[in-house]
């Protein structure tokens, strides 16, 4: 059931809808065109993230971006008047370092894709080595990880796809074909993923939204059940998708790149749409 500016919806269905996200025990957020556009805040952030914490409601933030680490997120968050633990986020590129530590060799050699920030979660204490990045390693390329690369080039593309057709497995960290801006939309790590799958005639794993390893981890982080988490997004085809098939309940708001009049042709449908935070949490507190 999809459920519209809850404050106007009086039905005993809606309303025992409502009572359910009330009652969820944890959330977890995407980030860009949740928290923020681009470099800009979105409203009501810090609000809902307060009314969350003297609620005692636990929350992570996860995102498909594999080009910043945890770390730095802190700090952005921090820059926005909102202070989240590091342990509290999870990025696309530090969930694949996590699922190909149960996929690969000690020792394993990658070649990756994407910007320095992947290349930093994915090496950094673990025993991963990085392979050659003019394509001639004499070793041999266990994996190629694809994440989003502002300087991508044929070079790289030309690189990659040898290293696959020669063997090497192909992950990527997500397959967002686009990402919000403040101006609108810009290409995602999907459109370089698909790039490489063309080049090498091999489709990737992938680990980040819409698969639900990033939703079942951040249950089991948050110490809670699937059922009793929210996953709230942006997106229909990555976030919503995610959330619903890992069993979570799943919150849409109208801040990002999906818009309203999307829902009437999806088939893909949030348990609640909301048109932003603040309506949201006027969602979560009710009548408190």
């Amino acid at each position: 059931m999809v459920i519209e500016e809850p404050q106007e919806v009086t039905t005993p269905e809606a309303d025992q809808s409502l009572q359910r996200l009330r009652d969820a025990k944890a959330f977890i957020f995407d980030m860009d065109g949740v928290l923020y556009r681009g470099t800009s805040p979105l409203p009501g952030v810090g609000n809902l993230f307060n009314a969350l914490t003297i609620r005692g409601v636990p929350f992570l933030l996860a995102t498909n971006n594999s080009m910043a680490t945890p770390a730095s997120y802190v700090q952005r968050m921090a820059g926005m008047g909102v202070e989240v633990e590091e342990s509290r986020i999870q990025t696309s590129a530090s969930a694949t370092r996590d699922y190909l530590k149960g996929q690969l060799p000690e020792g394993a050699v990658i070649y990756p894709v994407g910007m320095p920030a992947l290349g930093e979660q994915l090496f950094t204490g673990t025993s991963f080595n990085v392979a050659s990045p003019d394509g001639d390693d004499s070793r041999h390329v266990d994996a190629v990880v694809v994440g989003l690369d502002l300087t991508f080039t044929y070079e790289k593309l030309r690189v990659a796809s040898h290293y696959i057709r020669a063997g090497a497995r192909f992950f990527a960290t997500n397959a967002d074909k686009t990402l919000p801006n403040e101006t609108g939309v810009q290409p995602g790590a999907g459109s370089i993923v698909a790039a490489i799958a063309a080049a090498s005639g091999i489709e990737p794993v992938i680990v980040g939204k819409p698969e639900t390893l990033m939703m079942t981890t951040g249950a089991e982080i948050l110490g809670v059940a699937p059922a009793e988490t929210v996953m709230v997004g942006d997106r229909l085809d990555t976030d919503i998708a995610a959330g619903k098939r890992a069993g979570l309940m799943t919150a849409l708001v109208l801040t990002g790149v999906t818009h309203r009049e999307d829902l009437a042709t999806s088939e893909i449908l949030p348990d609640y749409v909301f048109a932003d935070l603040p309506a949201l949490l006027t969602a979560i507190v009710g009548t408190d």
